[in-house]
């Protein structure tokens, strides 16, 4: 099995067809399909629906095969470009957008500083998108919420983040939160519609175990797997919603209110990873540097508190 035959075919699943695969490899259209015919006949199956250059049943199990074995190929020649002195190559991240909205300009700036020879290239999405992401090997890296317990994924915490209760300024329930630094209790939110995260997913689960501990069954209005919208949609004044303390950015912040919920846990952040496979040198030194950064609890945001708070 040659490598350039499997570039060819994720090149193909990455870009659609033949002709846009060969362009991305610098090749010739023929090349291409050469090498998958080749391929094919090795493993004695049909990768590539010819008529529509979608890939198989077998070859999207080839795919998810093929982008490991070149993202192991690509971390080997960083791994020996690299020194003790100076890290060299690229990680690819994934973060969910309210942690990177303020780790990333952190990020770039240590980068800098420490290892002006790593690159990043950072994709941002949900919990499920950067999980799928990560399993297909086309992240190295990702931080977000924890995700549910995986063979195939570990998780390194990072942060804590609270979760409040947001509302648009002037909504009634800012008037049952009489007592200043005092939660609102979750009876108040009882029969409420609410601005909620998706069913199923980890955030969503805290919330409803407690909730469920106060005797309480919160009612969604709608429920989005995606905070960045879930939060827009709370500062447009469709509803309360309950959100990571830095969902809402600076710019909007004197158009919402905060308010402390009773028994609301924390949200834990943190790098999940393959948990087969060697990380590069370049994203051993990413780990690093983020480790580095929120344990640092001087430069973090309100609401977010180093793991070992």
């Amino acid at each position: 099995m040659d490598l350039r035959q499997l570039e060819a075919l994720v090149g193909i699943a990455d870009h659609g067809s033949f002709s846009a695969a060969a362009l991305a490899l610098g090749t010739v259209q023929s090349n291409i399909s050469g090498r998958i015919a080749r391929l094919e006949s090795e493993l004695d199956t049909v990768l590539i629906d010819r008529s529509t250059s979608m890939l198989t049943s077998d070859g999207e199990v080839t795919v998810a095969r093929a982008r490991r074995v070149l993202s192991e190929l690509e971390a080997l020649m960083e791994d020996v470009l690299s020194t003790d002195s100076e890290v060299v190559g690229s990680v690819r991240i994934g973060m969910i957008g309210t942690t990177g909205r303020w780790l990333i300009p952190q990020t770039f700036d240590e980068l800098a500083e420490h290892h002006p020879r790593i690159s990043l290239r950072i994709t941002e999405g949900t919990n499920s998108s950067l999980e799928a992401m990560l399993l297909n090997g086309l992240l190295d890296l990702a931080i977000f919420n924890a995700p549910k317990a995986t063979e195939e994924l570990s998780f390194e915490p990072l942060f804590n983040e609270d979760l409040v209760l947001v509302v648009k300024a002037g909504h009634p329930l800012t008037k049952r939160n009489t007592k200043a630094g005092h939660p609102l209790a979750f009876a108040d939110l009882s029969g409420i519609p609410l601005l909620l995260p998706l069913s199923g997913t980890t955030m969503r689960s805290q919330i409803d175990t407690a909730a469920a501990d106060h005797g309480v069954v919160l009612t969604p209005s709608i429920e989005i797997d995606g905070v960045r919208t879930l939060t827009s949609l709370v500062i447009d004044g469709y509803g309360p919603g309950i959100l990571p303390a830095t969902a809402v950015a600076r710019q909007v912040r004197d158009q919402v209110t905060f308010i402390p919920l009773e028994g609301l846990p924390h949200r834990e952040v943190g790098i999940v990873s393959r948990r087969f496979g060697l990380p590069s040198a370049p994203a051993k030194a990413v780990q690093s540097l983020l480790e580095t950064i929120t344990a640092d609890e001087d430069n973090l945001p309100a609401g977010i508190h180093p793991i070992s708070q």
